[in-house]
Parts: C-alpha cells; sequence; structure tokens
C-alpha cells in the first residue's frame, strides 16, 4: 500500500477521504444471474468518501479530478477493494474457549461454553474480550456482525461500548435464558423482559449500534419468556431478532419434548410471534421445505455457519435449497464464534464451498462473496447502509491481498481470470489476507509488514 497520509488511522477527524485500486461490487444477485456478470469489477477504481460514507466510486481516470483538495489518498495497487465483510451470526462471549476439543452441541455448551459465559458478569472482563473480539473483526476484514452477549445486561453495555468507539455498525443482543442453563446464567421472563427494555433504550439506533432480542434457544426459555420476547419485539419495527434453530438432532428432539404442543421447532418461535425481517436464525441445518416456506412466508433469514456446523458434527446445510427462486429464504454467512474454529469470513467461505459439493451443488465464488457482503446485508435488512461501493452508503471495506501468503503469491500465478483469483482467494484466504479494513471511511485495521 501506499499513502500519501496514514493520519486518520485512529480518529474520527478526516471528513474526505479516497482510495484508490481494483474494487469489487455487487449490482445483481449471483444465484439469479451468471455469477460473474453480478459482479463489478473495476481494475483500477477510486472511491471517495465524506464523513463516512461513500460519495462516488469508479474508473480512476474519470474521477481523478474531481479529488478535493488536500484530500488523503490511500493507494492499493495489485489488491481487491470489496464492501467489508458480514458475519450474521457469532458470540463474542465465547472468543476464550474457540477451538476447545471433542464435543457435539448440548455437551459443548455445558462443558465450555456456560463456564465461560458466566465470567461477564465482571463488566470488566466483558470490556476486555469486546475489545479483542472487535479488533480480531477487523483484523479478518469484518465491519458488521449479528452478536451474541451473555445473560448479564453488562456483558451488552460492553460490547456496544467498544463497537461505539470504533464506529462499527453491530447487531447485539442480551441473552435471555430462564430454565435449562446454570443458575448463575438464568434470568427470568420478565427480568429479562425488563432489562431487554433498558437496552434497547439505552443502544438501538444510538449510533450505528442496533439491538437484537436475543432469546438462545427454546429449550433455554420457558414459552412465557418467548411470548415476552415477542412481545418486546413487537415495541419497534427496526428491532432485530436471534436465536438458533434445527442444528443438532438431539437438540431437535428436546425440544420436540419440551414443546409437544408446537408442530415443529420452528412453529415455537412462529407462536411466539419471533419470526419477521430482521429475524435472523442460526444453523437451521435440518430444516425442512415447511420451514423454508414459512422462512420465506415471515421475511426471516437463516445464517448459514458451515465451519461450526462442521466443528460440532451438526451436519450439512443445504443452501440451494434454501434459495429456491420460488421461496427464496434470506441467508447470509456467520462464523459462529467460539464453536466455529475461524472468525475469517473467507475461512468459512472456504468450508461453505466444501459442504456444498458434500451435497452434490456448487457455489461460485462470486456467489460466496456475495453472501458475506451484499446478500448478508440484505438478509439483515440493511443494504441501504451497508454491503456494496455505491455512494450513500457507508464507506465500510476491507481491501483483499490474494498474494498475502507463499502458497497465495504461487496460486495467484497461475489464476488468468477474476473468477479464478477469487476463487482461489476463499481457498487459502485468512486473516493474513486482509491488507486493511475501513469503518465509516476510517482505517482500522492495517496489516503489519511480514
Amino acid at each position: 500500500m501506499t499513502q500519501s497520509s496514514t493520519s486518520h488511522a485512529s480518529s474520527h477527524t478526516i471528513s474526505h477521504l479516497a482510495i484508490r485500486g481494483p474494487f469489487l461490487t455487487f449490482h445483481a444477485d449471483p444465484f439469479t444471474t451468471d455469477p460473474m456478470d453480478a459482479l463489478h469489477h473495476e481494475p483500477d477504481g477510486l472511491i471517495l468518501t465524506e464523513n463516512g460514507r461513500i460519495t462516488a466510486a469508479g474508473p480512476w481516470d474519470i474521477l481523478r479530478d474531481t479529488i478535493p483538495a488536500g484530500t488523503p489518498l490511500d493507494h492499493y495497487p495489485n489488491m481487491l477493494i470489496s464492501a467489508g465483510m458480514i458475519d450474521t451470526h457469532v458470540h463474542y462471549p465465547q472468543l476464550p474457549v474457540i477451538a476447545s476439543y471433542g464435543e457435539q452441541l448440548l455437551q459443548w455448551l455445558e462443558n465450555y461454553v456456560f463456564p465461560a459465559e458466566a465470567r461477564y458478569a465482571d463488566i470488566t472482563y466483558a470490556r476486555t474480550v469486546a475489545r479483542q473480539f472487535l479488533n480480531e473483526l477487523l483484523r479478518v476484514g469484518t465491519t458488521t456482525a449479528a452478536v451474541y452477549c451473555t445473560v448479564h445486561p453488562q456483558s451488552v453495555d460492553a460490547f456496544f461500548e467498544e463497537s461505539e468507539r470504533l464506529n462499527t455498525c453491530m447487531i447485539a443482543g442480551k441473552v435471555l435464558m430462564d430454565r435449562n442453563a446454570p443458575e448463575n446464567l438464568r434470568d427470568t421472563a420478565q427480568s429479562g423482559y425488563d432489562q431487554s427494555a433498558d437496552l434497547i433504550a439505552r443502544w438501538h439506533n444510538r449510533g450505528r449500534q442496533l439491538y437484537a432480542v436475543t432469546p438462545r434457544f427454546a429449550p433455554t426459555s420457558t414459552p412465557e419468556q418467548l411470548d415476552l420476547a415477542g412481545a418486546l419485539l413487537a415495541t419497534k419495527p427496526d428491532l432485530f431478532m436471534q436465536t438458533h434453530l434445527l442444528e443438532n438432532r438431539s437438540e431437535i428432539a428436546w425440544v420436540r419434548e419440551l414443546f409437544p404442543d408446537r408442530s415443529s421447532y420452528l412453529d415455537v418461535y412462529d407462536k411466539a410471534g419471533l419470526l419477521r425481517p430482521r429475524a435472523i436464525l442460526a444453523h437451521a441445518v435440518h430444516a425442512e421445505e415447511a420451514d423454508f416456506q414459512r422462512c420465506h412466508d415471515t421475511g426471516c433469514s437463516i445464517a448459514h455457519c458451515p465451519g461450526s456446523n462442521q466443528f460440532l458434527g451438526s451436519g450439512s446445510f443445504p443452501l440451494f435449497e434454501a434459495l429456491k427462486p420460488e421461496r427464496r429464504v434470506r441467508v447470509g454467512i456467520g462464523s459462529d464464534i467460539g464453536a466455529g474454529p475461524s472468525l475469517s469470513l473467507l475461512q468459512v467461505l472456504s468450508d461453505a464451498y466444501k459442504v456444498a459439493q458434500g451435497l452434490q451443488t456448487k457455489l461460485h465464488p462470486a456467489q460466496g462473496l456475495w453472501l458475506a457482503t451484499a446478500g448478508g446485508a440484505q438478509s439483515l435488512g440493511l443494504q441501504d447502509r451497508i454491503g456494496s461501493i455505491r455512494p450513500g452508503l457507508y464507506a465500510d471495506l476491507c481491501v483483499f491481498d490474494p498474494a498475502a501468503t507463499p502458497l497465495g503469491r504461487i496460486r495467484a500465478q497461475t489464476a488468468e481470470t477474476l473468477a479464478d483469483r477469487l476463487f482461489a482467494l476463499t481457498m487459502l484466504g485468512d486473516d493474513r489476507s486482509i491488507a486493511a479494513t475501513y469503518v465509516a471511511g476510517e482505517l482500522r485495521h492495517q496489516r503489519s509488514a511480514p
């Protein structure tokens, strides 16, 4: 990278910024048209920003004379600039137990997750991990995420405080959990409602922060708590909801025992009023046609978490079944830390490709990048703010370096097409492949020299 100035790396004071280099963005859906036709590639582009938003994006030769005098210029030749990536399902408190050995979902929660989450009663500890987590997100090129906190309200405050400092667009919420969990991690239906309502009043739409009503999953909430979660969700049309669905067969059987009067796992949430646009259902590995149809009808989205699903032995989510054009379901991509073994969405897309291959389908690299950017934004209903490089949207950007690693450099030499270059990036890329990350026009991560 060459820069005329690096003084904007840690402040909110720069009103204008110019970024030059090859950039990629989507002008169509690669699942409904030829994937490469859906992708716009500007071989030598210029992105202009003002006060955190993109004001122009196009060819360098056409826009170069419009750069305001005195504007810092960052130049990334031989790289690929993209909209920042979007992680639609992740647990920040589980960062310290990432890569914990040997369990499937329910045992993994009991042995690793619940003991780890009990520590977030201490806001000082929560602030430390929130800072580490958000720094790691930016290091892997993720600029927006749908994040689970813990049952402790202070875990939410700690997370949003740090996100507000960085000016990242984050969706997060206090976990609701009033049964089938350790006593020190349980709330009650009423206290969960009251604490969530207080957090919503404090954080929702404060700057770029957004709140998600967050019942952990059906087994850890009573019907009363789920009903109150639905009532809370109904108080504001732009609130998010996030929970888990149909991840593991033992979990599914447990839900059937706990809710014998409901026709399906999804129906548990449906009857509580939780299904609507901006509702994010993680995993859905074992979804059937009726589930996909209901998700389509209600406008909720699914967070596809292939790395986590493989790590916990949960199964393979049928992505292309969810995306059937006659009843399309919104889908984003999720790392699901800490069951997922990597925060890098490039590595998650590598897993997604392999899972698709195992189901006798093919995930094109442009389709994968769309899921991690423009498609993720659409799944969250935020396509008017993030996910693409176009005027009016926030200048949340990541800069890919396909030749960042020795193997990447070797592979880049044989990549004759953009599609092949993208595929190699998603198969071989990791945190080293992110040269820089921008949040609302501010350089928030710059890779150290090797």
